[in-house]
């Protein structure tokens, strides 16, 4: 099917709302989890998690939220660990096969299914469970194609530069405001003998795109990006240009785990226990990270912090993301027991818990203040910053929530050869350009 619904306007409407992630926008009643008594026969709907990095957070994700719901004596939610679980789960799907829960790592991966038919629309459970007064106004949307809710947003998110803070202190270095200063930064921890930055992407390719998004947003500035993804100016523009050329330099200098042999070889797991060692200083990751923080630097006693990416004028930008979505397959035998499920999780009281016991990103809900008190504090001030930029209107554009698919894939994919020399930074974003109109003329983008 062809979307009516736009990667471009999401943009528009979004600088006119605050994410409000701290302050309820709405009293929510709370879910009842002392149902009635309920069949003994009810059926088992299957999800999958992934663990590929490591178990620990899908075991407290099961502990917290699966075998509480498990209790409730109704549906029943078989959670099984898949290594690579999206790439497991798109072949299941595209087999007629695959979990009654499907996740995707972002509304791009989402709205692509949509357009296949491998998702169901669930706009009669949104009204059926009041959806629209439990997630913020605008996160529903994200998840529209044709003007149908095939989607529900997880994980509301964005980048910052985290360094190993004893290492830092260690050696006397300030964390950077400035691209500038993180370039120069990168020199002195290089030639100290230590990886400036603990990246790689051997589990999972669209790392790469993490990177081009904040050089883009960071360096030609949110602005540019918006306009571009606007079509008001093109991709090729001098400034983004300039930002490919810079991310380049970093990985020809060998500040990404060393070199780009280890780039493409190393595990997250291993990347995340090489910055708590003080082998590599710095990462610039999501905040899906704190929980690999919170995991392995207490192990080797060190410490971590965080600052805002670095930008070229200084200013913080924080660059807004959905890291996952939920939807239900199309071939459920059991759609109505899965979106009861979806309605559960997505409660404020479940996504609440979730944050402050397992680290995970809350969802786009209205979450009181006073449920996200047991928040490690950094991770706290790390989603206040974000809630505060975007109630300024100052974030920019993660690529898996704002480009269209084939933009997106092509993003991560293609950087590759640029790395490797066998393409111009110029002639990246002409590709980009040249994929990017094709989905504006295929009715994408808007």
């Amino acid at each position: 099917m062809t979307p009516s619904n736009t990667r471009i306007s999401r943009p528009r409407w979004l600088r006119s709302v605050s994410l409000l992630l701290l302050v309820p926008l709405l009293a929510m009643a709370g879910f009842n989890l002392a149902s009635s008594a309920r069949a003994q026969d009810a059926p088992t709907i299957s999800m999958w998690f992934n663990s590929t990095g490591g178990s620990e957070t899908a075991d407290c994700l099961i502990a917290t939220a699966i075998e509480p719901f498990n209790a409730l004596g109704g549906v029943q939610v078989d959670a099984t660990l898949q290594a690579n679980s999206w790439d497991a789960t798109r072949t299941a799907v595209a087999g007629g096969a695959g979990p009654d829960v499907v996740t995707t790592p972002g509304p791009s991966f989402g709205y692509a299914l949509a357009e296949a038919g491998q998702v169901l629309p669930l706009d009669d459970y949104a009204t059926q469970y009041g959806w629209s007064e439990t997630f913020v106004p605008w996160a529903l949307d994200l998840g529209r194609v044709n003007g149908e809710l095939y989607s529900i947003p997880n994980e509301i998110e964005t980048l910052v530069l985290y360094y190993n803070e004893t290492l830092f202190q260690e050696n006397g270095w300030t964390p950077p405001t400035t691209l500038t200063e993180l370039m120069t930064l990168s020199e002195t921890i290089a030639a100290a003998g230590i990886i400036p930055f603990a990246h790689a992407n051997a589990e999972w390719r669209p790392t790469n795109e993490w990177f081009v998004g904040e050089f883009l947003n960071h360096h030609a500035g949110p602005e540019k990006v918006y306009q571009a993804l606007s079509g008001e100016i093109p991709w090729t523009d001098p400034a983004f240009v300039e930002a490919i050329t810079l991310l380049d330099q970093m990985q020809q200098n060998g500040w990404f785990m060393g070199g780009l042999d280890r780039y493409y070889t190393t595990t997250s797991a291993d990347a995340a226990a090489l910055m708590a060692e003080g082998e590599a200083a710095m990462k610039i990751e999501g905040t899906w990270f704190v929980t690999d923080a919170l995991t392995f630097f207490p192990e080797v006693e060190q410490e971590w912090n965080w600052v805002p990416m670095p930008s070229a004028s200084g200013e913080a930008i924080y660059d807004l993301g959905i890291g996952s979505t939920y939807s239900i397959n199309a071939n459920s035998e059991y759609p109505a027991e899965t979106a009861e499920f979806i309605s559960y999780l997505f409660s404020p009281e479940v996504q609440a818990a979730l944050a402050v016991q397992c680290g995970l990103a809350p969802a786009p809900v209205n979450i009181p203040a006073e449920s996200l008190s047991g928040l490690d504090a950094r991770y706290g001030a790390i989603l206040q910053g974000l809630n505060e930029a975007s109630s300024a209107n100052n974030y920019g554009y993660t690529t898996w929530t704002f480009w269209p698919p084939k933009s997106d894939t092509y993003i991560y994919e293609e950087i590759e050869k640029v790395w490797g020399g066998d393409m111009t930074a110029e002639e990246y974003l002409q590709g980009l350009q040249t994929t990017f109109d094709a989905e504006v003329a295929a009715g994408a983008v808007v």
